[in-house]
């Protein structure tokens, strides 16, 4: 537990379940490390993530009260032996219960469903939280997103389980920086696209700023009429999640951790909050 008595906030730019096996990929080890910081140095009792795989309802949220919880094979056209990938989890009811209890306490509609994980968590958890050489061993409790693009809302629901932190929970959120899939034709041996580059440096301006908070929050709003953001994101599912690390973060200093704009997609990574 860190000596602020909180745990950091962290974002994963999370990639297709093809991750799991490209190892030679310079976001495996990245991804390997930030595993390693959480399960060595934050040491947390458990994880809360949300995913830009699941959205809930346009003005409630769902949260998995699963204990055994199963993975969701939510990907199409791969070989027949990603559909056949495990990752050791379990959930946790009287967690999710709790988290249920502490967003209704700040006005937010939640209730209990019984899913599994989708890829957007068990697939970069898997690297991450190698099962033999870095296990999580904590309960993982998922949370949806609101099935909107209003950032504002996004924000509130962050800030809603902000105090999660001081129980020695973490949150982590799990999307991609820039999440163009329309595009990966287009790619060229990795070359960025146009929007890649200035999307991710506008992006981190805003997660980084150090100013007012409710400036912080403008700036992560102002990020969805810039000019190149549809092209970034053609649908902001993938970026909602930072915008709910940053509501969750409390005011606190947000990093990039590490970023790299490939194609039609960035990896950026972040956190908030110190060690």
């Amino acid at each position: 537990m860190p000596a602020t008595g909180r745990t950091p906030v962290y974002f994963l730019s999370h990639g297709g379940p093809n991750i799991m096996y490209e190892k030679d990929h310079p976001v495996y080890p990245q991804l390997q490390e930030i595993g390693r910081e959480i399960t060595h140095k934050v040491k947390p009792k458990a994880v809360v993530v949300f995913s830009a795989h699941w959205q809930g309802e346009p003005n409630a949220v769902e949260v998995n009260i699963f204990e055994t919880t199963e993975l969701i094979y939510d990907f199409y056209g791969f070989p027949d032996h990603y559909y056949k990938e495990t990752y050791p989890n379990e959930g946790s009811f009287p967690l999710a219960q709790h988290v249920i209890e502490v967003l209704t306490k700040h006005n937010i509609a939640a209730s209990g469903t019984r899913r599994g994980l989708d890829h957007g968590v068990w697939a970069s958890f898997k690297v991450a939280f190698d099962p033999i050489a870095n296990p999580l061993n904590v309960p993982i409790v998922q949370v949806s997103l609101f099935a909107s693009e209003s950032a504002t809302q996004h924000i509130a629901l962050g800030r809603a389980v902000s105090s999660l932190r001081s129980e020695g929970i973490v949150l982590i959120m799990s999307g991609m920086a820039v999440h163009n899939l329309r595009d990966m034709q287009f790619g060229t041996e990795g070359e960025p696209m146009w929007y890649g580059p200035t999307f991710d440096e506008a992006l981190r301006q805003a997660v980084e700023f150090e100013g007012d908070v409710e400036e912080r929050d403008g700036m992560m709003a102002e990020l969805l009429k810039r000019k190149d953001a549809r092209a970034a994101h053609p649908s902001f599912d993938h970026l909602l999640p930072v915008h709910v690390g940053v509501g969750a973060s409390a005011g606190d200093k947000g990093i990039r951790l590490w970023t790299m704009v490939e194609g039609s997609f960035s990896w950026a990574m972040f956190r908030w909050g110190g060690l």
